[in-house]
Order: C-alpha cells, then structure tokens, then sequence
C-alpha cells in the first residue's frame, strides 16, 4: 500500500509539473480561464445606456461626470518605474562607463527595420551615434546589426562589434554575437514594439465618429489555427468587420477603402493595406488583437496599432501585458471566464458613452503608468541605446572572446 500511495504521489506530481511547463510556454489554448472583471458600471457615471457613435460626445460627457482629477486620483498608486518586464532606460547613464564618445553602427543586409531610422543621434552623456544601412557613410564601424541572416563565426580585436537582433516570439541568441537585441527585459538591449517607427508612412486620420452597428475590428492574413478558433468563435458572438485573409466578412481583400474612402493615402504608388490600417481601425469602438502566442513581454504591434488608432484593443496574449500598456486602456480577455462574459462586457460597454470614455482617459489625462517606459524602450530610441551598449564595450577595439 506504501508503495501505491508514492507511486500516486509521483504521478501527480509529474503531471503538475507538465501542465506548468505548458502553461508558461504558450502552448495551452486561448482564452486562458481567470476571474471576470466587475461590471461596467460605476457608481459615478451615470447608468443611462444608449448606442452613441458621437466620440468626442462622449469625451465631453465623461469630463462632466467623472474628470481627469478623479481618475488621476484612482490610479495614483501605479508604480511608474517599477516594473521588471521593462528595462530602465531613461534618467542618468553611468557616463563614465563610456569608452567612446562617437558611435557607428552598420545595419547589414536585407532587413524589415525601417530605413527612416537611419540618422546621426545625440544620446545622453554627449555621445553622438550614426545608424545607417550605408558603408560608404558607416566605412568603419563599431558595430554590424544582422537580423535576418546570422553574424560572422568569430571576431578579431579592431572588428566591428557583432550585433543580434530577433523580435520574434520564439526570440534565440545566434551564440555569435556580442550584444543581443530582444523584445524582452532579460535580453542585452530591449525593443518593445510600442514605437511609431514599426508603423511609418500612414493615414493617421481618426474618425470622430463610432461605427454603432459593427462594433469590432479585426483583420488578420496569417490564418494560425490556434488564433482563428479564437477569433471565429469571439466574433460570432458581435457585430464585426474582418478584414484580410481570415474569416473575412466584408466581401474580399482590400475592401477597407471602399468603406473609408477618406483613408486614403494619396501617392503615386498602388495604396497597401497597411497604408490606412490606422484610419481604418479608428471608425470601430473596439479591435480585437490576438498575439500568435502566450509568451511573455512578446506585446506587438497587434496591440499598439489599435491602441494608437483611437479604439479600445481586445486583448489576447501576453501574461504580464498591463506592464507594458497605459492604465485602463485595454480589455484583458483572459479576464473572463468566458468569451460569452467578454462578449456581454463589451456589449454593454458599447451602449455607455461615459464608461467607453474612460478607456481613453489614459491619453487625455496624461496618465501613462509604466507605458511611458514601454514607448522609451521602443525601436524609435534603439540606435542611442545600442550605442550605449557599443560604447561601454569599446566598439572595435573591444577585445575578442
């Protein structure tokens, strides 16, 4: 009976532990089951719903019945600096760390990373950086970038740094380079997705004007099975427009500027989906924004799109998400105990003019919490801090490991 009751024991344990290890791996289904949020309703807004389509009615409204003061007061506990998903990047740089006052960086072959970041960069400490994707203007540089193709097998004293570069969910050191460049905190360099140069060259146009039958946005052209059993089954229970590839709903690809056709980019190029992804989002009170996995800190431009378009995002993904977003700015779906409660939520949110204001209130109100720091760590302030990092290194004249 003794040897039973360990060989249960054991068995227990093996498989609490491999439900841990598929739990913070991403690999179990969406939406992950939590206690639900409180009611939309507040007792200081007024109860009186009705469909509105008016935003900046309801901005308006919002300010007579509750203010920027009270919802400064309600989230002045936030921490502002203390989250550890984030790294610290802003206030003072150890200056004497510095080995180099003038950085190069290199970026090397084909890459997504936009060319509009090259330029010449006063950083902190008085240290000037150059990043650029030329070698006739970077003919000696301190430091390569590769982020598409893998660095050289070894360095020698006087070679450029090597530098990693991967933002990708399932992000891996290439064991080559010196410095590392990841979405997440624990990595050499930091690049969250929260800056404006992952989305350049766009109609920015906001509609003041809420659809009031369609309520949710969703567009998607990577049909992952995973995300589309999601998506298939929240939006079936709402009113919504689809866009791209899956589950489209609104009669084929690129229809989007048929429907707004003020959201047109004008130039002599054919207009791309991405031209007026933002001007489009901004018509619909929510965006559904699922993430390819459950990962932590891997929050991308899924969510940052919709959170800078004016709607409210529908949140599927990262655990710690609320390190990296403004107070009060999204809906968690993993909030819910079902996609019935988030559906009903959102629902009776869309019918309450003063309660959708506040999810906007972050904006209007100045009240970032930690998002301050997530748009600090962006891709818009990489160059100064890779720089940084080279810098402390001492660029080429680094010695070789």
């Amino acid at each position: 009976m003794r040897l039973t009751s360990l060989n249960t024991v054991t068995v227990s344990a093996m498989v609490a532990f491999s439900l841990l290890i598929l739990l913070f791996s991403g690999f179990l289904p969406f939406p992950r089951v939590t206690p639900s949020l409180p009611p939309v309703t507040d007792s200081r807004i007024s109860s009186k719903a009705a469909p509105f389509t008016d935003l900046l009615g309801a901005f308006k409204k919002w300010d007579s019945q509750v203010g920027c003061s009270s919802f400064g007061e309600k989230h002045r506990g936030l921490p502002t600096n203390g989250s550890s998903s984030l790294q610290t990047v802003v206030g003072d740089l150890g200056c004497n760390d510095l080995k180099l006052k003038h950085v190069s960086v290199l970026v090397k072959g084909w890459t997504w990373i936009p060319d509009n970041l090259d330029n010449l960069y006063y950083c902190r400490c008085g240290l000037s950086c150059l990043w650029t994707k030329s070698s006739i203007l970077a003919d000696n540089p301190d430091a390569l970038v590769f982020e598409t193709t893998t660095p050289p097998l070894q360095r020698k004293t006087g070679d450029p740094l090597r530098v990693y570069m991967d933002l990708e969910a399932g992000r891996r050191r290439s064991g080559l380079e010196d410095i590392f460049i990841g979405y997440h905190a624990k990595d050499d360099v930091q690049s969250t997705y929260a800056g404006a140069l992952f989305h350049n060259n766009r109609n920015y146009r906001v509609s003041s004007e809420k659809n009031s039958d369609v309520l949710v946005y969703w567009s998607s052209s990577r049909c992952l099975s995973q995300r589309n059993d999601l998506a298939k089954k929240f939006l079936g229970l709402l009113p919504h427009h689809s866009f791209g590839k899956c589950l489209n709903n609104v009669g084929g690809l690129n229809m989007a500027l048929s429907m707004y056709p003020e959201c047109e980019l004008h130039g002599d190029s054919a207009p791309k989906w991405w031209d007026h992804l933002h001007c489009a989002m901004s018509h619909y009170k929510f965006v559904l924004a699922i993430e390819n996995t459950i990962t932590e800190s891997y929050v991308t431009e899924k969510l940052f799109y919709a959170l800078d378009s004016g709607a409210v995002p529908i949140y599927f993904g990262a655990p710690n998400v609320w390190d990296f977003v403004p107070p009060h700015s999204i809906i968690d779906g993993s909030k819910f105990s079902s996609l019935g409660e988030l559906a009903s939520y959102v629902k009776t949110l869309a019918n309450d003019s003063v309660a959708y204001a506040e999810y906007h209130a972050w904006r209007r109100c100045g009240v970032l919490g930690d998002y301050g720091k997530t748009r600090a760590a962006s891709l818009d302030t990489l160059p100064c801090r890779l720089c940084e990092a080279v810098s402390i290194k001492g660029g080429r004249h680094a010695k070789s490991q």
